[in-house]
């Protein structure tokens, strides 16, 4: 009798061991986004401005969690969610809509808030199109205050820091179908300098602009199927 309840003790060790390695060993998943990342109380930071809320609204089709790319890419990858830094409405660069400052909301400023993740999706220059921020000139190195209110040194400033700053993890930057030429021709050179992959979304449903059920759907295959 003794023995078997040793038998069972040692089993049942193991097979927490064996939970707990498993849970460890599951890839941890850090977003970097605007709106189209955003879910109400699912923000790593309370104060980030909502896109998605629960419950029925009339401007989306998207009301559940669940139905978010991100969700649905994490839990059929079975990874787990570090962080989620989106912001709506943000840009990359310094000069958001009508010329306001967009600093404090800027990727640029908050790549450094992702927690320690293996992997970074980076969903971005939606709004830096949108708003018609500057372009400004390609630009790798020693960039100036001033010269981060333009997209392209602000691009290239946040792919430097987050090689920097989160050494040996895979970086992807997503990039929204629909978007400009000289937007979209201007992440492919900086993405690729840095060696960051680029995953160009195609045939993406949008209401108001932003993912439907639909929509999230197909970014969360599309991106699932690039990430290795």
């Amino acid at each position: 009798m003794t023995m078997n309840i040793k038998h069972f003790f040692l089993l049942a060790l193991m097979m927490l061991i064996s939970l707990s390695a498993s849970t460890q060993s599951r890839r941890s998943v850090a977003i970097l986004g605007d709106s189209y990342s955003t879910f109400e109380n699912y923000l790593s930071c309370d104060t980030n401005a909502v896109w998605y809320f629960q419950g029925k609204q009339k401007r989306t089709d998207v009301t559940d969690v669940e139905q978010t790319w991100w969700h649905q890419l994490i839990k059929e990858k079975g990874w787990r969610l570090e962080c989620n830094n989106s912001f709506s409405g943000s840009t990359i660069c310094y000069t958001g809509y009508g010329g306001e400052d967009y600093q404090n909301r800027s990727f640029h400023n908050r790549l450094r808030y992702l927690g320690s993740p293996d992997i970074i999706l980076v969903f971005g220059a939606t709004n830096d199109c949108w708003a018609k921020s500057p372009i400004g000139e390609f630009k790798y190195a020693d960039w100036t205050k001033e010269e981060l209110y333009s997209f392209r040194p602000a691009m290239a400033a946040m792919c430097n820091g987050l090689r920097k700053r989160y050494p040996n993890v895979d970086i992807y930057f997503i990039m929204n179908s629909e978007l400009t030429e000289t937007i979209t021709s201007s992440c492919s050179t900086i993405c690729e300098y840095y060696h960051i992959p680029m995953i160009m979304l195609h045939d993406i449903e949008k209401i108001n602009g932003h993912p439907s059920i639909k929509g999230m759907k197909a970014i969360a295959e599309q991106v699932g199927a690039a990430v290795k």
